[in-house]
C-alpha cells in the first residue's frame, strides 16, 4: 500500500474548512488568492504526512534525495512534519554524478550529518553489463529502491516517494524503481504546482531553476526525453489544451496503468 493525499482527508478540520470547501488541489479552478492557496497547500501536505505516520505508529522516514525540485519539496515537507532528526537521507549517485544540490537542500533543512548516507551505485549498476541507456536507467532506479527499502527496514521507517502527478500520468518513471514508496506526499500535484510550492517553501533558487533531470546519464534532461515541456504537458493533463506529442506519449505508456494482469 502506498499512502497518497486523500482530497477529503481534512475537509472537516477547522483550519481547512474555507479553503477545502472551494478547492480541489488537483484539477478544479483556483478561486482564492494564489499565494494563499499555495500556503494552505503546504499546511495540508504536512498534516497529511503527520496523520499517516501517526496512523502507522512510525516516527522515522527514509528519503532518496537527488537535489532535484521534487525530492527537495518532498524532503522539506517531511522535515516540517517529523523534524530533521527523524529523517534519514540516501544520496545514491551513479559514478561521477555530482551531489552539490542534494548537499544544498540537506543543509537547508539541517539534516544531521549522522542521518546522511552517501553510496555510489556505479559498481553495482555496471555489474549488469548493460549499455542501453533506458535499461541502464531502469537498473539505477531499481538499485536505489533496494537501498531505500533496506534502510527503512533497518530503521523501522517509511520510504518517502518523490513522484509528481505529471510524471505519473506521463508514465515517466521506472516500475519497481522510483515508483516504489510507502507514502507519496506530492503525487497529486502537477510539476508546475510543485515548482510553485517550492517557492512558497523558500527552497534555494538554484534548485528551483535547474532543468529537471532523472540523472540517468550526463546531460540527460526530462523534457529532452519527453519531447515537450512540463508546462505543455500539464496544460494537456488538466484538459486545457491539445498537444499531439503529449497525447502520443499518454498512449505509449498506457500499459503501465494496466499491469500487472490478473485473472
Amino acid at each position: 500500500m502506498i499512502f497518497v493525499l486523500n482530497e477529503n482527508l481534512f475537509g472537516t478540520v477547522k483550519i481547512y474548512i474555507t479553503i477545502v470547501a472551494a478547492l480541489d488541489f488537483g484539477d478544479r479552478e483556483r478561486k482564492f488568492n494564489h499565494k494563499a492557496i499555495i500556503y494552505h497547500m503546504s499546511i495540508r501536505e504536512v498534516e497529511f504526512i503527520r496523520t499517516i505516520f501517526n496512523q502507522e505508529k512510525v516516527d522515522r522516514a527514509v528519503v532518496a534525495v537527488s537535489g532535484g525540485i521534487d525530492s527537495s519539496v518532498a524532503l522539506v515537507l517531511i522535515v516540517k512534519a517529523l523534524g530533521a532528526e527523524n529523517v534519514y537521507i540516501l544520496q545514491l549517485p551513479y559514478k561521477n554524478q555530482g551531489t552539490e544540490n542534494s548537499d544544498l537542500i540537506l543543509d537547508f533543512v539541517k539534516i544531521p550529518l549522522k542521518n546522511r548516507v552517501k553510496i555510489n551505485i556505479g559498481k553495482i549498476v555496471d555489474g549488469f553489463g548493460v549499455k542501453d541507456r533506458v535499461r541502464l536507467g531502469n537498473i539505477m532506479a531499481r538499485v536505489r529502491m533496494i537501498y531505500c527499502f533496506d534502510l527503512a527496514k533497518k530503521l523501522k521507517a517509511l520510504v518517502v516517494g518523490t513522484e509528481n502527478k505529471s510524471e505519473k500520468l506521463l508514465g515517466y518513471y521506472t516500475r519497481f524503481g522510483d515508483e516504489a514508496a510507502d507514502i507519496e506526499p506530492i503525487i497529486h500535484l502537477y510539476k508546475t504546482e510543485v515548482r510553485k510550492l517550492a517557492r512558497e517553501l523558500e527552497i534555494p533558487e538554484e534548485i528551483i531553476k535547474q532543468k529537471p533531470t532523472a540523472g540517468l546519464w550526463p546531460g540527460q534532461i526530462d523534457e529532452g526525453d519527453l519531447g515537450f515541456t512540463y508546462k505543455e504537458a500539464d496544460q494537456v493533463l488538466r484538459g486545457k489544451k491539445q498537444n499531439i506529442k503529449v497525447q502520443q506519449r499518454l498512449k505509449q505508456v498506457d500499459f503501465k496503468k494496466r499491469v500487472p494482469y490478473t485473472l
